[in-house]
C-alpha cells in the first residue's frame, strides 16, 4: 500500500499541524529550487527586479526573523540583527553581498526556520502579538501570512529555476 502524500496527511490533521506543515513544505521548496544551480546562476538577475534565487533565500531568512523572532517571540530589538534594508534601499535583503554563497544563505535560512519553529511552538494560535502597523494580530495570522509569503516566493523560484535550466515543478527538483 502506498504511503499517503504530505498533502493527504495535512488534509486530515489539526489546524496547527496543518499550518506548520504547509509552511514547512514551502520552506523546503525554496531550498530545493536553489540547490543544484551554480553560484553564478543562483545570483543571476533574470527579471528587472532584484529577484534572484539566492536573493529569495536571503529575503525569506529576514522575513522569518521578523515575524517569528521580533513578532511571536517578542525578542528585544537589541537581540535581533537589523535586516539589510532601509527606506533608501528597500531591496537590501534581496542583494547577495560579495563573499556570500548559496550554501551559506541556505544554511542561514534553515537555521532561521528552525528558530521560527521553536518560537511558534510555545504559542497558541489565538495568542495576540503587538504589531506596529496592524495593531494586535494573532499567531494564526502570522502563520497564514508566512505561508502566503513563502508560497509567493516559491512561485518566483519556480519561474527563475525554469529560466535557468528548464526545471519545472517539484518532480524536476534535484534530490
Amino acid at each position: 500500500m502506498a504511503q499517503p502524500s504530505s498533502d493527504e496527511l495535512l488534509s486530515t490533521t489539526d489546524e496547527r499541524a496543518m499550518l506548520e506543515g504547509f509552511l514547512d513544505e514551502y520552506r523546503a521548496v525554496i531550498v530545493a529550487k536553489v540547490r543544484g544551480v551554480s553560484e553564478q546562476d543562483a545570483q543571476r538577475r533574470l527579471v528587472p527586479s532584484m529577484t534572484t534565487l539566492a536573493g529569495l533565500v536571503k529575503h525569506l531568512r529576514w522575513v522569518e526573523q521578523s515575524w517569528f523572532q521580533r513578532g511571536i517571540a517578542q525578542r528585544p530589538a537589541a537581540d535581533v540583527p537589523v535586516p539589510p534594508y532601509t527606506d533608501d534601499d528597500p531591496d537590501g535583503d534581496f542583494r547577495v553581498e560579495p563573499g556570500e554563497t548559496v550554501e551559506q544563505l541556505i544554511a542561514d535560512y534553515e537555521r532561521e526556520c528552525a528558530r521560527s519553529r521553536t518560537a511558534g511552538a510555545g504559542r497558541a494560535l489565538t495568542d495576540l502579538v503587538p504589531h506596529p502597523r496592524h495593531g494586535d494580530i494573532t499567531v494564526r495570522w502570522i502563520y497564514v501570512h508566512m505561508i502566503e509569503e513563502t508560497a509567493r516566493h516559491a512561485g518566483h523560484a519556480d519561474i527563475l529555476r525554469e529560466l535557468i535550466d528548464g526545471s519545472t515543478g517539484d518532480g524536476d527538483l534535484p534530490s
